[in-house]
């Protein structure tokens, strides 16, 4: 038997840690970066092979034209909205240099549970956050009100029947982020 330990990948997995987007500077991504990124994270487990995910992808202006339709949303539900927060709510997506959208397209299926699609998307976004580290990116999966906002979701391109996984933000760091603290294992095992 060979030995298949792959000593790299443990450690990144090991010290992997979110980076608030504000914490992403560029360059991201560049096209052949990215198609990589897209290819690994559709290699999921995946009941059926019904792809019950698809990607987002906000870069360059498309950024920005996305945070003006949140922006739009969130002041019209917010008419007390100064022009600080509306300019956050703008720059959602254009804080991090590329952000994914992870769309779950789970759907009622005669042989594939719903919450087994659900949970294929959950590993396309944890597949594609790890290999953003790997090629040397930070990363930040988040969902904030707007993916939970079924208008916000329309204007950024979901039909009625998709939900949003998260947005992964993906850029590089501009400063160490010290690790957060880590449930207790023992308290999470048990042995049958």
């Amino acid at each position: 038997m060979t030995d298949i330990a792959h000593p790299d990948t443990l450690d990144l997995q090991t010290r992997r840690r979110s980076v608030p987007p504000p914490a992403l500077t560029g360059p991201g991504p560049d096209p052949v970066q990215l198609q990589t990124l897209l290819t690994i994270a559709a290699r999921v487990p995946d009941h059926g092979k019904l792809a019950p995910w698809r990607f987002i992808v906000f870069e360059g202006e498309g950024r920005l034209r996305a945070g003006e339709a949140l922006a739009a949303l969130y002041a019209a539900d917010h008419p007390e909205a100064d022009a600080k927060r509306l300019d956050l709510e703008r720059r959602r997506l254009a804080q991090a240099p590329l952000v994914i959208g992870v769309v779950s397209r789970a759907a009622p299926h005669v042989k594939i549970p719903e919450w087994e699609q659900l949970l294929s998307a959950g590993a396309v976004a944890m597949n594609l956050i790890l290999a953003a580290n790997a090629m040397g990116f930070a990363t930040s999966w988040l969902t904030e009100w707007y993916a939970y906002d079924r208008r916000a979701l329309t204007a950024l391109g979901l039909d009625e029947t998709e939900k949003m996984a998260g947005f992964i933000h993906i850029g590089r760091p501009t400063a160490v982020i010290e690790d957060r603290v880590r449930p207790n294992l023992a308290d999470l095992i048990t042995r049958f």
